[in-house]
C-alpha cells in the first residue's frame, strides 16, 4: 500500500487543490472532514497530516477544532492559513483578527534558510495570503521562519515536535515557490518515497479487480467521455465478462460515436453493445426550446434505452460507474451516502439488476484519471478529450434542435477544436466548444445577401470548473477559426467569441 497523507478539510476554496498538489508529488492523500480524522489515522497510518484554511475565524462561537491530542502523536503536521492558526490557538498560541488583512501576493521574507520547510526556496519571493485573522504569538517552542511586511507570523514550526504552520497558501500558483515549499513538507519533514503513480495504480487495482469480480458478469454503460472510457478499459483489463453499451442519442460531436465503437470493440477488444437511438432522441426533443426540458426528456430517454438493453443481457453481477474523487469528496464530507446524477451513469443504479457498484476511479481527481488513461494506452483523443455535458450539443444548440442544426454545429465545433490544437494551445485551455445561438443576422458573401446563424465560441481557463476566465485565444488564432467556420460551414454569416467569467456566467450557454 502507497505511503498516505490525510489533509484534514476545514472548508477552504482551495481544499480540493491541496490536495492535488501532494497527489502531483506522487504521494497518496485523502481529503476528510475533521471528525473522520481520528478513525482515519488508524485506518491509512499516515505519514503526514495537513489542516486547510477555512472561511472560519479561530475565536469566533462555532469555529472548528481538533483536539490537541492529535498533534501529541509525533505525525509530521502542516497547517495552513486557518490550518495555521488552528494549530497555534490550540497549543497556547494567540490567535487575533485586529491586525490589518491580507489579500492578494504579498511578498515571503524567509528568515530561518535552515528550515527543512525552506529548503531550496528564494530567501524573498511571491506568496498568496487571504486572511484576516493571524496568528499573534506563536505556541511555546515554536519558531517564526518566515514573514510579510504586515504578516509576522507568515511561517513557523516546533522542528522537535514536527509541528508546522503558514499564514499564506502555497497550494495556488499565485505562491511562486509554493510547490516546493509543499514537496519540502512530504519528502524533508515526513519522509515520503513518492510512491503513489499510475503504473502501480494500474497494478494494484487490476489485482483488486481481479480478486473481487473474478468471472462474474459486470455491466458498464461508455459514454464515450474519459471517465467512462478509462474506467471500462481498467476493469477490462481484470475482468473477461464485462459488457458495455454504448448508447449513441445523436447528439455528440462529430465523428465521435464511430471513435468509440472503434476504439473499444475494435483496438480494445470490448464486448461493446453500440445503440443507434438517434431518431428516437431527436423525435423526443422536436419543437423543446427550453434547456431544462431538454435535459429531463433526454436523461429519462437515456435510462429507457440502456434499460432495454440491459434486460437482454440479464441480471448482472456489478455495475462499473465513473465516479471520481471529486464526487467522492462532495458526497463524504457532507456525510451523503446517495448517488449523485452529475455521476457517469446518474440514475442508472434504479434500472439495472445488478448486486454491487464497482467504482475504479473514486481515489482518482481528473487530472489522474487522464493519466491513468495514458498508461492504459488508450488514444490521446480520447483521453484528452474536453469536458461534454450529458445531453451533448442539445444544449449547445439554443432554441429547438434539430438534425441540420446539429450538422451545422458539428461542424463548426469541428473546426475550432481542430485549430485549437494545431495552434497547440489544447493543453492550455481547459474547455472550449461551440453554440449555435438562435439569432439570424444580415451579412455579405459573394455580393449577396445573406441570412444566416451566429455561432458563439466558448473557451476558459480553470482548475475545476468552479470557477473560470475565458480564455486570452490569440487575435490571429480566432481570425483562422472565424475564417474557417465562414467559409467551410453552411448556413453561418457571423462569430462572436465569449469574453464573460465564470460566475457571473456559466461555462455553458444552457
Amino acid at each position: 500500500m502507497a505511503q498516505s497523507v490525510i489533509v484534514v478539510d476545514f472548508g477552504g476554496q482551495y481544499n480540493q487543490l491541496i490536495a492535488r498538489r501532494v497527489r502531483e508529488a506522487n504521494v497518496y492523500c485523502e481529503l476528510i472532514a475533521s471528525e473522520k480524522l481520528e478513525s482515519k489515522i488508524a485506518e491509512l497510518k499516515p505519514i503526514g497530516i495537513i489542516f486547510t484554511g477555512g472561511p472560519a475565524s479561530f475565536n469566533e462561537p462555532g469555529a472548528p477544532r481538533i483536539d490537541k491530542k492529535f498533534l501529541e502523536l509525533g505525525i509530521p503536521t502542516l497547517g495552513i492559513c486557518y490550518g495555521c492558526q488552528l494549530i497555534a490557538g490550540t497549543l497556547g498560541g494567540v490567535v487575533a483578527s485586529d491586525g490589518p488583512r491580507e489579500y492578494g501576493k504579498r511578498t515571503l521574507e524567509v528568515s530561518d534558510k535552515t528550515s527543512a520547510l525552506f529548503k531550496g526556496v528564494a530567501a524573498s519571493s511571491q506568496c498568496w495570503m487571504s486572511h484576516t485573522t493571524y496568528v499573534e504569538k506563536t505556541p511555546d517552542g515554536f519558531a517564526v521562519t518566515a514573514s510579510t511586511a504586515t504578516c509576522r507570523v507568515a511561517a513557523m514550526e516546533n522542528k522537535a515536535k514536527k509541528l508546522y504552520g503558514v499564514q499564506f497558501h502555497p497550494e495556488v500558483m499565485h505562491t511562486t515557490e509554493g510547490f516546493k515549499i509543499l514537496k519540502n513538507f512530504l519528502y524533508e519533514v515526513c519522509g515520503a518515497k513518492g510512491d503513489w503513480t499510475m503504473a502501480n495504480y494500474v497494478e494494484s487495482s487490476v489485482a483488486e479487480l481481479k480478486a473481487r469480480i473474478g468471472d462474474k458478469k459486470i455491466l458498464c454503460a461508455l459514454s464515450g467521455g474519459v471517465d467512462s472510457a478509462v474506467a471500462a478499459t481498467l476493469v477490462h483489463r481484470a475482468c473477461k465478462n464485462l459488457t458495455c453499451i454504448f448508447v449513441d442519442h445523436g447528439l455528440l460531436r462529430k465523428g465521435e460515436a464511430e471513435e468509440v465503437v472503434r476504439v473499444f470493440r475494435d483496438e480494445q477488444g470490448m464486448n461493446l453493445i453500440a445503440v443507434d437511438a438517434k431518431d428516437r432522441f431527436l423525435t423526443k426533443l422536436a419543437g423543446v426550446t427550453d434547456p431544462e426540458t431538454k435535459r429531463k426528456i433526454i436523461g429519462e430517454e437515456f435510462i429507457r434505452v440502456f434499460e432495454a438493453e440491459a434486460k437482454k443481457i440479464g441480471k448482472v453481477d456489478y455495475l462499473v460507474q465513473g465516479t471520481i474523487y471529486p464526487d467522492v469528496i462532495e458526497s463524504g464530507l457532507n456525510k451523503s451516502a446517495v448517488i449523485k446524477s452529475h455521476h457517469n451513469v446518474g440514475g442508472l443504479p434504479d434500472v439495472v439488476d445488478f448486486k454491487e457498484l464497482v467504482e475504479p476511479l473514486r481515489l482518482l481527481f481528473k487530472d489522474e484519471v487522464r493519466r491513468l488513461g495514458f498508461e492504459l494506452d488508450l488514444p490521446e483523443a480520447i483521453v484528452m478529450r474536453q469536458p461534454f455535458p450529458g445531453p451533448g450539443l442539445a444544449i449547445r444548440i439554443i432554441g429547438d434542435v434539430t438534425e441540420s442544426k446539429l450538422e451545422i454545429l458539428r461542424d463548426a465545433d469541428y473546426i475550432l477544436r481542430d485549430e485549437i490544437a494545431k495552434h497547440g494551445l489544447d493543453r492550455e485551455i481547459w474547455q472550449y466548444f461551440a453554440a449555435l445561438t438562435d439569432i439570424k443576422t444580415v451579412g455579405v458573401m459573394g455580393d449577396e445577401r445573406t441570412y444566416d446563424y451566429t455561432v458563439g465560441l466558448r473557451a476558459v481557463t480553470s482548475v475545476d470548473g468552479m470557477t473560470a476566465d475565458w480564455a486570452r485565444i490569440p487575435f490571429d488564432v480566432l481570425q483562422i477559426i472565424s475564417n474557417r467556420i465562414v467559409n467551410e460551414v453552411k448556413h453561418v454569416n457571423r462569430i462572436v467569441y465569449d469574453i464573460t467569467s465564470k460566475p457571473p456566467a456559466t461555462i455553458e450557454w444552457e
